[in-house]
């Protein structure tokens, strides 16, 4: 995202006030790459959060492997500097000026039983900032498991801070605490004393629900979804139902209260998978669709009252619609400072008068401004990656292709700093989900390997969210197929204009990217010259049984999965596993033993099946980590073998 200067940090991360801004170290020319630590670690600032007047910042920043929240006054003087312990950090907020919440995570196991071997559970961590002690939210009260299962803000009453979480409820016997059912129920927590008081019933046996607070801290909205039928309910004031129908793929979500509180903004696909908005008012009457053609990239809600205050577009050149005139100006403001950047709104105050921005690309990897909209003024608050200079970014652009059927699509190339783009040895590297997509962005993986010379291509194949639905839609029933010549469409036309030379490519991805990585070298034949293979599921049938297991036989998710992969009797076609035989490039195998996502089973069998067929392959273990990577170590570890083993069989000079 966007920057207003570009200077260099070393060392270690800073969070500064206005007042201190001047204190960053200058510029530092580096006589060889930064090392592979600066790129692999956690970043030095995972998260900043801005409080509602405006006078305080809160950050969790790494110093080294030690991980600390710091909540600074505006100039720079220290409130709190706590250090948080190595857990997973998975961001942080304000409740008003009083207090602020940290949420996390972390992999743990039931025990026998329960559908899943490893489940990631989260958390909210209470932090008063005058006094007082952090808390997790639940654990005053015994008949409310530790978990957090969704947040849905934080309203202001004339006693405080209130906060809404999913929990679920314990009953107790002779042998301890125990789930009634399972079941989130929706609770109001008061954030100063951590006390709870039931809110809300959760949905019955086979049903799900879904919650919207209002302005007075009352369930406005509960959606109601049958797991069986896909059967969905929305009911407003009164209970009386407001909205209803059946979207058997569950593609229904609860998006928003109105703008004006009246009125609830809620999602549906139709028959085509395509998406669309709706808004109903809460007393009942009809549903209209709204913004029919506009791309909405985010939303900004009032988090007092959880109104609607506006949108991004999520297009090439992204434009904020604000409701409120000063809002816009504010927002029109900000977007136009960074207009010649990438970047991203992280928090705001109330008035949108101070803004947080974090900007990358190709000549910034992170840095958190704070933005003075009155003022005219964004001072830098701390960066992500201190130990990478700007001119050891590598640039980053987005290129334009066509596949072979036609379909047009873009991906974005990281080139290595200072080299000419010229017939460069390459990484393929595609996104997980698959229904995500790249930006042109610092990618921390993608720039690691540009930094030892190679050219770094992420295609946004099929499926990916950056375009339509039609677009994301055209995935169905195309793993392995036309998702996957799509990445090796997209190396043919950086040889076509003679960025890379096609004869060193390789292939790697995480999670789905990790999948197309072994398709690339089993699938596919005469391409790649190794893969790389992250978490990867490596077989159709397993994961399909799997989270059909883990979500206790649901017909939904079976529709879900069916109508993204097709017919299972066709998944041994596409399952790298099962072609194992026909691996015609080393291939190296990196997974997590605590992955809830793509359980490390996929690589272990995809190992024993290379091993059998006796195909050059490495498995690398990475313990108690996750899907995401989440911990510094490990994370280190995984971008460390993966350079060392391309560099063994696609070297770069």
């Amino acid at each position: 995202m966007g920057r207003t200067s570009a200077m260099h940090r070393k060392g270690k991360a800073y969070l500064t006030g206005f007042a201190l801004a001047a204190a960053l170290p200058s510029p530092t020319v580096f006589a060889a790459p930064p090392p592979l630590e600066a790129y692999g670690e956690l970043p030095a600032v995972e998260d900043v959060a801005i409080s509602p007047s405006g006078n305080s910042i809160a950050s969790v920043t790494r110093f080294g492997n030690a991980r600390r929240l710091l909540i600074l006054d505006i100039g720079g003087k220290p409130k709190i500097d706590a250090a948080v312990g190595d857990i997973k950090v998975r961001g942080i907020q304000f409740a008003g000026d009083e207090m602020v919440l940290l949420n996390h995570s972390a992999t743990s196991t039931l025990g026998p039983g329960f559908t899943a071997d490893l489940y990631e559970f989260h958390g909210t961590l209470i932090v008063p900032l005058k006094g007082g002690k952090a808390e997790q939210v639940f654990s005053r009260t015994r008949r409310i498991g530790g978990a957090v299962f969704g947040r849905y803000g934080v309203r202001r009453s004339a006693d405080g801070n209130k906060g809404y979480f999913g929990g679920v409820e314990l009953r107790m016997d002779r042998t301890g605490p125990t789930f009634v059912h399972g079941r989130p129920t929706l609770y109001e927590v008061d954030l100063a004393s951590n006390s709870a008081r039931k809110l809300a019933q959760p949905g019955g046996e086979g049903h799900s629900r879904d919650w919207l607070v209002g302005a007075d801290g009352r369930v406005a909205a509960t959606m109601e979804i049958t797991g069986s039928s896909g059967t969905w309910s929305i009911e407003g004031t009164g209970r009386k139902v407001i909205a209803s129908g059946v979207d058997h793929l569950g593609g229904v979500e609860l998006v928003s209260l109105g703008k004006d509180g009246s009125t609830v903004i809620y999602s549906a696909t139709d028959r085509n998978d395509s998406s669309h908005w709706y808004e109903v008012p809460l007393a009942g009457g009809e549903a209209r669709e709204i913004l029919a053609n506009v791309n909405i990239g985010s939303i900004f809600t009032d988090r007092d009252t959880g109104y609607l205050l506006g949108y991004v577009t999520d297009d090439a050149q992204p434009v904020p619609v604000m409701y409120d005139h000063a809002k816009q100006a504010a927002m029109s403001k900000v977007y136009k400072a960074f207009r010649k950047y990438r970047f991203s709104l992280v928090d705001w105050t109330p008035d949108f008068a101070k803004v947080i921005v974090l900007r990358s690309g190709s000549d910034d990897s992170g840095t958190y401004y704070l933005v003075d909209v009155a003022a005219l003024k964004a001072d830098p608050l701390g960066y992500e990656r201190p130990g990478i200079a700007p001119e050891d970014v590598g640039p980053v652009s987005a290129i334009d292709y066509q596949a072979a059927d036609g379909l047009k699509m873009d991906g974005i190339l990281t080139l290595p700093p200072g080299r000419e783009a010229r017939n460069l040895p390459v990484i393929m590297l595609p996104h997980g989900g698959p229904h995500a997509h790249d930006q042109p962005v610092f990618d921390w993986w993608a720039q690691a390997f540009a930094s030892r010379g190679y050219a770094v291509f992420q295609p946004n194949f099929r499926g990916s969210t950056n375009r339509d639905d039609a677009f994301r839609t055209a995935s169905t029933n195309e793993w392995g197929r036309k998702m996957q010549t799509d990445i090796s469409d997209g190396l043919a036309e950086l040889a076509k204009r003679g960025i890379v030379d096609p004869k060193r490519a390789c292939i790697m991805g995480a999670s789905y990217g990790g999948y197309a990585a072994l398709a690339g070298v089993t699938l596919q034949q005469g391409i790649y010259r190794c893969a790389v293979a992250v978490a990867p599921v490596a077989d159709l049938e397993t994961m399909y049984n799997t989270e059909l297991r883990e979500s206790g036989g649901s017909r939904m998710l079976s529709r879900v999965l069916r109508d993204d992969l097709g017919d299972p009797k066709g998944y041994d076609a596409v399952s790298p596993k099962k072609h194992a035989s026909k691996a015609d490039a080393p291939i190296l195998l990196i997974h997590g033993k605590d992955d809830t996502v793509v359980p490390f089973r996929h690589s272990d069998a995809m190992a024993g099946a290379l091993r059998g067929a006796g195909k050059p392959y490495e498995l690398v273990i990475l313990k108690h980590e996750d899907h995401w990577l989440s911990t510094s170590d490990t994370r280190l570890q995984m971008l460390t073998e993966a350079m060392r083993f391309v560099q063994k069989y696609n070297p770069a000079d």
